[in-house]
């Protein structure tokens, strides 16, 4: 469940921090007081674009976070979490803050993310409906998903997912091969001319690092070799001295043997300067390049710089290219192998669907018209006593990414009348009855902890409010329902009843929200019966005690 919602600078809201609990909680309060700021709070941890307009005045950034508490829906969020990048959940907490502003930044669980994360994660925890906010039950999409649910079916739907991806696949494989059987016989000869010339070279890169530093050696081998032997000159002349000093610090050792300490490190200088003449005379004899050896070097050379400047600026993009073009010629050489293999896949993975959307059907079809005889009861119990409520399969042309079928949920409200997909219904207090219905068919499969109800009792009233709120009571038993309302009768069945009020302070309006019980709340009841009075407080005292 919603745990905690912190609100900072948010319309008239200027600091709050609502711990909620669980069940159907009411959230009541005069109209313009504020009540709006709970949804839009919410819209904005569920990644709703944010609009500079909620900004409290005189203030530069706004902040809204949520803390959830999570249990059946856990192992989804955190792998969610894992394949967005982010920590798993600490425990069963999961925290998103947002903020906006001067800066827009979201977090989860305290690190940054993206929208779309927050969007994603939205879906796993928060059903939102509004009095025009019905879209995800006139999806013919969800419908199917709230079918399987109800039907139990996950296990065949996922064992259609798998068969699908390997199907689709195979079918996007030989599309993209027919492509390639375009290719002309020109260009097969040319893929081969290339992969044969770059082969030829038999490329290797410390080889070739290797030719090119000879070659640069020979381009100046007369200057090399002056100094080569200037240098080598020089310090033989130098180890010449050095014989002669070692034989003056011998006769001084022989007269102060003390000397010898300073003196120490005088033997393995001249060790190593000996080994550099050595080095130097070696380097000098490998400059002389025999001509015939040039030749070879260059005409390598010219080799490795015309594979060059066709394929690639260096050698390793020359054996890239090399690869690419061995790759497509393997692909478009052998056409017509290669296209009987992918037939045959096409063949055998759709053979395996066909079994896995058999069965995903077969218990969709069983348990669609028990889920539409539940639903209708439930309708009834809403005021739609000679309503008709079905649902409907159409086979789809080709498998889909959800199964073989689509499905259309068909309401009738009134004898006589033809029945209707729910995207054509038009009054938003029939959607609005609808919507709870199938809520309460499947509050026992629904994986979504948290349901909030802004209002969609908007445009009904009497009797059947309290059969709105008898539903959503029946909900809170089973998720954390957040039900904001103008209807006494909803109200007086929360589990939990919240006020908010509007206060005017130093010339500044500030939105509050505090649970009431006792006298506070049979005087907000009464207000809402039509005013405080003796006949409403007796009328709201008698709602409290029959709830």
């Amino acid at each position: 469940m919603l745990s905690v919602l912190k609100i900072k600078n948010l319309a008239l809201v200027d600091d709050l921090t609502w711990e909620l609990g669980s069940g159907l909680i009411g959230v009541t309060g005069t109209t313009g007081a504020g009540k709006s700021m709970i949804v839009g709070a919410l819209k904005l941890i569920l990644g709703e674009r944010a609009n500079h307009d909620l900004l409290r005045t005189d203030e530069t950034s706004c902040s809204v976070e949520a803390i959830f508490e999570l249990s059946g829906n856990l192992d989804q969020v955190n792998a969610l979490l894992a394949e967005s990048g982010l920590e798993s959940c600490e425990g069963n907490s999961l925290v998103v803050k947002r903020v906006f502003g001067s800066g827009n930044k979201q977090f989860v669980n305290c690190s940054p993310c993206t929208l779309s994360v927050l969007k994603s994660l939205g879906g796993l925890l928060v059903d939102l409906h509004g009095p025009h906010e019905h879209q995800s039950l006139l999806s013919q999409e969800r419908q199917l998903a709230m079918l399987d649910a109800y039907a139990r079916a996950a296990t065949e739907y996922e064992a259609y997912r798998k068969n699908y991806r390997a199907w689709h696949n195979a079918t996007s494989a030989l599309a993209e091969f027919e492509n390639t059987r375009q290719v002309s016989d020109q260009e097969i000869d040319l893929l081969r001319f290339q992969v044969e010339e770059i082969s030829s070279a038999s490329l290797d890169r410390e080889e070739i690092a290797d030719l090119e530093q000879r070659y640069r050696q020979s381009l100046n081998s007369n200057r090399l070799v002056e100094n080569a032997n200037q240098s080598v000159d020089l310090i033989s002349a130098a180890v010449a001295n050095l014989t002669n000093a070692q034989r003056c610090i011998r006769e001084l050792e022989r007269f102060d043997p003390a000397i010898s300490e300073r003196v120490s490190g005088f033997e393995s200088a001249r060790v190593e300067i000996e080994e550099l003449e050595s080095t130097l005379r070696d380097y000098r004899d490998e400059l002389d390049i025999d001509p015939a050896e040039m030749a070879q070097i260059e005409r390598r050379i010219d080799e490795v710089e015309t594979l060059k400047r066709k394929y690639g600026q260096t050698v390793e993009d020359v054996l890239a290219y090399e690869v690419t073009a061995r790759k497509r010629l393997n692909t478009v050489d052998g056409r017509d192998e290669e296209m009987e293999r992918l037939l045959a896949e096409i063949q055998s993975t759709e053979k395996s669907l066909r079994t896995a959307a058999k069965r995903l059907t077969k218990k969709r079809e069983k348990a669609a018209p028990a889920l539409a005889r539940e639903i209708a009861a439930h309708l009834s119990d809403l005021g739609f006593n000679q309503s008709v409520f079905e649902i409907q399969f159409e086979e789809l042309d080709e498998f889909g990414p959800r199964g073989s079928e689509s499905v259309d949920f068909l309401f009738g409200p009134n004898p006589g009348e033809p029945l209707k997909p729910l995207r054509v219904i038009a009054s938003s207090g029939e959607m609005s009855r609808v919507m709870l219905a199938v809520k309460s068919a499947l509050a026992d499969q629904d994986q979504i902890p948290l349901m909030v109800f802004d209002e969609i009792d908007a445009n009904v009233g009497g009797e059947i409010a309290g059969a709105v709120g008898k539903k959503m009571a029946y909900l809170g038993e089973r998720h954390q329902v957040v039900a904001i309302t103008h209807m006494p009768q909803v109200a007086s069945l929360a589990h939990k009843h919240f006020l908010v009020t509007k206060v005017v302070k130093n010339q500044m309006t500030n939105s509050s929200l505090e649970p009431i019980t006792g006298e506070k709340r049979r005087k907000e009841l009464a207000r809402m019966l039509g005013g405080i009075g003796p006949e409403t407080l007796a009328l709201a005292t008698k709602m409290i005690a029959m709830a």
